[in-house]
């Protein structure tokens, strides 16, 4: 398991990267290439994806508690089972987005 809890990943490329099981809390990932990364069970409780470019990234009962995702791009996504609760999901993009199961209590924004 990939330890990245508080980093500072602002504007990385981290396209198809293999992040199963990360430690991505409070992470800084704000305007992050993600397109198609695995972050399946990944915890990004409170981290900082704002704009970032999620496109077809699998998400797989990551955490997202409280995760910033204010214009995020999760077209395509996969949120299956997901924890999203009281996450900022103002302007996001989750055209496609496969969100069964997914918790979506408390978000905030329209989407």
């Amino acid at each position: 398991m990939a330890d990245l809890h508080v980093a500072y990943l602002t504007d990385a490329d981290l396209t198809k990267a293999k992040l199963i099981t990360a430690d991505l809390t409070r992470a800084r990932l704000k305007g992050a290439d993600l397109q198609r990364a695995d972050l399946t069970d990944a915890d990004l409780q409170e981290a900082d994806l704002r704009e970032a470019d999620l496109k077809e990234a699998n998400l797989t009962r990551a955490d997202m508690t409280r995760a910033h995702l204010t214009k995020a791009n999760l077209k395509r996504a996969n949120l299956t089972e997901a924890n999203l609760k009281g996450a900022d999901l103002t302007k996001t993009n989750l055209t496609k987005a496969n969100l069964k199961g997914a918790n979506l209590k408390n978000t905030k924004g329209r989407f």
